[in-house]
């Protein structure tokens, strides 16, 4: 890419020169955005420029050639147990085993003798099905021990759903998993951008889920109690932050594990998540400038007992590359308290 003049545009007023880079070159990592400034690369009306500068309609960014970050940057503030690298693409369908380990290996959030966190990427299924060739399930293959053990999936997320997934390395990890996921001590925190703002701000949903007819796959449907294979799935959920009345940053604890339970549930309560392709059904609703249609849902955090009784597994994921993209364009900060984390487990 040669040089290129950028003129903020009006809507971007406010917005720091950083989270400006952020919104219109997300695979820009921030620590190559620092080298840009410190070398005098980066330009701002033919000024040196500092990532905190505050950017006005009609000033000129002047934008030097850039690469693809080879690095995943986190969020600020961001604590994680460890950074993961940016991860590589997922193998193509003839994928081999020591490609697959490269790529797991570069989600990989967490990792012990008996429990492997992965941050799972959008549009990436957990497991096969119809049509589906290449999916996390089938990766794990590479993974397999010289003890013939292969890690197992203790709980599965939707294929455009980012963030933590759970795997068990050993057949007593993945028995004692799946027993406190059961048990509901797993505490499973997720955050979505909505559309709308919630009344109450916060509350709880607690509604019977049913399997309906749908175009494109599987919908789930609210039902009545006591019809066929109608389950109860309850999910808390509070405001984080907004962007006027029109979009929410939400923070959802679901206490029950239906499928598709957050994306039914804020849709049932009139608040769609953004960029969902089966349950936003708002008439004449236009998606902000510069948002990319991609679901907006994110595993963020998990809270489980260690299998092996060696304390807790804590881990959270950061921001998708299309969410973070969001938040710049709207402001949002991604340190902000998040008000879910003391809601009940029942």
């Amino acid at each position: 890419m040669a040089v290129q003049t950028r003129k903020v545009k009006s809507g971007e007023e406010g917005m720091r020169l950083d989270r400006w880079f952020k919104a219109n070159f997300p695979d820009l990592s921030f620590g190559h955005l620092q080298k840009l400034l410190r070398t005098g690369q980066v330009r701002v009306d033919g000024a040196r420029a500092k990532t905190s500068m505050r950017l006005e309609p009609g000033m000129a960014v002047r934008v030097p050639p850039l690469e693809k970050s080879g690095k995943q940057e986190e969020s600020e503030g961001e604590t994680t147990p460890g950074r993961a690298a940016r991860p590589l693409k997922p193998p193509s369908q003839m994928g081999d085993a020591k490609s697959d380990a490269a790529f797991l290996k570069s989600i990989t959030l967490y990792e012990d003798r008996e429990v492997l966190v992965l941050n799972k990427p959008f549009g990436l299924a957990v497991q096969g099905g119809s049509g589906t060739t290449r999916h996390i399930d089938g990766m794990l293959e590479a993974l397999r021990g010289k003890d013939g053990q292969k890690p197992r999936l203790v709980h599965r997320i939707d294929k455009d759903t980012c963030g933590v997934l759970l795997i068990a390395k050993t057949r007593l990890a993945a028995a004692t998993l799946a027993k406190t996921f059961r048990s509901r001590s797993a505490r499973k925190f997720y955050w979505a951008l909505v559309a709308g703002v919630p009344k109450p701000r916060q509350g709880r949903i607690s509604t019977y889920l049913a399997k309906g007819a749908g175009e494109g796959g599987e919908l789930m449907r609210v039902a009545k109690h006591g019809e066929d294979e109608a389950s109860h799935a309850v999910t808390y959920y509070a405001v984080v932050d907004q962007a006027a009345q029109k979009l929410s940053w939400l923070s959802l604890k679901p206490v029950t594990g239906r499928t598709h339970q957050l994306r039914a549930h804020t849709a049932h309560i009139g608040n769609p998540i953004v960029g969902d392709p089966k349950y936003f059904s708002i008439e004449n609703w236009e998606l902000p400038g510069g948002m990319q249609n991609r679901l907006h849902l994110l595993a963020r955090r998990l809270v489980i007992p260690h299998p092996k009784g060696e304390g807790v597994i804590d881990v959270s994921a950061p921001l998708p590359a299309h969410m973070q993209q969001s938040w710049n364009l709207l402001g949002l900060d991604a340190k902000a308290y998040d008000p879910i984390l003391d809601a009940p487990e029942e």
